[in-house]
């Protein structure tokens, strides 16, 4: 797969790049939406950070998908499985063009991106990525996806949540703690929010995403 196989935006490190930065956006937006998080994320300008962007447009629905929504938590398989498909490809892309591997890599993500981040990173058959980042997202249930968790113990994850989201309520991501506690690095925050990123949180974020890259050496 080339690189422009999936449309995405970029923003360059200011140097010789400390690692990779992949921002994936939520439901009814696209790759514009999160890209202005990489400055926020990484003032410093260490990081390569890619935001690429969904591969479904839906009758009906605004902007760009990874996966038809038919019951929140609930992925539709298909939908979901060519995303999956071809996101992981082009993160492969994204390796092979900067140079910079996997473990190399943190993968954040808001709302549906946020699925995306955690499907990705914690796939059974998928590299074990440098930190993952869910923003108001969750741990998928669906067909043909499994989490695995023994081959990631040390990963560092950072999940933050909404606790009035009325969109994906903040019991997933209590889900995703009952989950993931114990078997990664995790780090939860629940704010007082709705389905948003909380701007308190971009100092801690900061220090995550520099953290994880210093733990993957």
């Amino acid at each position: 797969m080339a690189l422009d196989d999936v449309e995405y935006l970029s923003r360059p490190a200011a140097g010789e790049p400390a690692g990779t930065l992949i921002l994936t956006h939520g439901r009814g937006v696209d790759e514009s939406d999160l890209l202005p998080l990489a400055d926020l994320l990484d003032p410093e300008g260490s990081l390569a950070v890619f935001a690429p962007g969904g591969p479904h447009r839906l009758p009906g629905h605004p902007g760009k998908h990874w996966y038809v929504v038919e019951r929140v938590g609930f992925p539709e398989p298909e939908s979901f499985r060519a995303a999956y498909d071809l996101l992981g490809d082009w993160l492969g892309s994204v390796s092979e063009e900067t140079g910079i591997p996997p473990e190399r890599t943190v993968l954040a993500g808001f709302s549906q991106g946020g699925v995306m981040s955690f499907a990705l990173g914690l796939g059974s058959e998928r590299p074990v990525p440098a930190g993952i980042v869910d923003l108001s997202g969750f741990v998928p249930t669906v067909e043909g996806w499994e989490p695995d968790l023994d081959s990631r113990a040390e990963l560092p994850v950072y999940v933050a949540h909404g606790t009035a989201d009325p969109v994906i309520s903040v019991e997933f991501a209590r889900q995703a703690r009952e989950l993931l506690e114990g078997r990664v690095d995790l780090t939860y925050r629940e704010h007082p929010g709705g389905h948003t990123i909380d701007p308190r949180a971009f100092e801690e974020l900061q220090l995550f995403v520099k953290g994880a890259l210093r733990e993957s050496g």
